[in-house]
C-alpha cells in the first residue's frame, strides 16, 4: 500500500467519524448527507471566523477596528466552537458603546476608512512602487 493510499484511508476515516460525530450531537439529521452538509458549513464557518478574527488581530496592532472586528469573528465562531462565546463576552466589555449598548456610528465607520486607506497604502508601497 502506497502513502497516497494511507492518506486516501485516512481522510475517507476521518470523514465517517466526522459525520457519525454529527449525527449523534448535531442538529440530529436524517441522513448522512445532511450531516455530511452540516459538517462542512461548520468547516466554512471555523474558517471564516478565524480568518476574521486573524483580520481583527491585527486591527488592534494596526489602525482600525480591531477589536469590533475580534468580536464578529468570534460571535462567527461562538455557534460552533464553546471558548469562544465566553471571549465575545470579554471583547463586548471592551469596545466603546453609547448609552443604548451600541457601538457609535463615528467610531465605527472612522476605524473602517482609516484601516482601508491604511491597508491600501501599504499594499501600493509594496506592490506598485
Amino acid at each position: 500500500m502506497t502513502n497516497h493510499e494511507q492518506f486516501g484511508e485516512a481522510i475517507e476515516g476521518l470523514e465517517d467519524a466526522l459525520i457519525e460525530t454529527e449525527l449523534e450531537v448535531g442538529r440530529h439529521e436524517e441522513t448522512r448527507q445532511e450531516a455530511k452538509r452540516n459538517v462542512v458549513l461548520r468547516a466554512v464557518r471555523i474558517g471564516i471566523g478565524i480568518a476574521v478574527c486573524v483580520a481583527g488581530v491585527f486591527l488592534i496592532v494596526f489602525p482600525g477596528p480591531g477589536m469590533v472586528v475580534l468580536a464578529a469573528g468570534l460571535a462567527i465562531l461562538s455557534r460552533d466552537v464553546p471558548f469562544a462565546r465566553r471571549l465575545l463576552v470579554n471583547v463586548r466589555a471592551r469596545i466603546p458603546e453609547n448609552e443604548r449598548g451600541e457601538i457609535s456610528r463615528p467610531i465605527l465607520i472612522g476605524g473602517l476608512l482609516l484601516s482601508t486607506v491604511t491597508v491600501s497604502f501599504s499594499l501600493w508601497w509594496w506592490l506598485l512602487r
